[in-house]
């Protein structure tokens, strides 16, 4: 059974890109690994308003971890390898991979990634756009 379009209304025009984003979003995984914080840093002197998306990611040296941008959306991947060469009596903490990903709107940019104490922070920034007026003339046709 096919699902009628969330953005159907006549009044919509070329809102196609935003339906897809909704159903990539609807699809992602559930996964609550790793856990995550996203908040909103006020403007400075120095730094415009952004965002930042704070992952838990103990465990995980900086060669590790992997950020990249596809597609307007941010893909933060961890890999882990098992250590052969250690014996456990006792293993709780697993090495295991991630991937977690966050879909970004037109014009966001990553400004920077930092990885201290286990927390991995990447600040998020939308460029003030301009405004822009533009006069369409009209024909007449008699």
């Amino acid at each position: 059974m096919s699902r009628p379009p969330a953005l159907n209304s006549p009044f919509l025009l070329g809102f196609e890109t935003i339906e897809r984003a909704l159903d990539r979003v609807s699809r992602a995984a559930t996964d609550g690994y790793p856990p995550y914080n996203i908040e909103r840093l006020a403007r400075t002197e120095s730094d415009p308003e952004r965002l930042r998306i704070t992952l838990a990611v103990a465990g995980f040296t900086r060669a590790q971890l992997e950020i990249t941008v596809e597609e307007n959306q941010l893909v933060i991947r961890g890999r882990q390898q098992d250590d052969r060469e250690r014996t456990y009596l006792h293993r709780g903490i697993a090495a295991r991979q991630f991937q977690r990903a966050f879909l970004l709107a037109d014009g966001m940019q990553v400004l920077s990634a930092d990885l201290s104490n286990g927390l991995l922070s990447v600040d998020l920034v939308r460029p003030e756009p301009e405004r822009i007026v533009r006069r369409i003339d009209i024909l007449a046709r008699d």
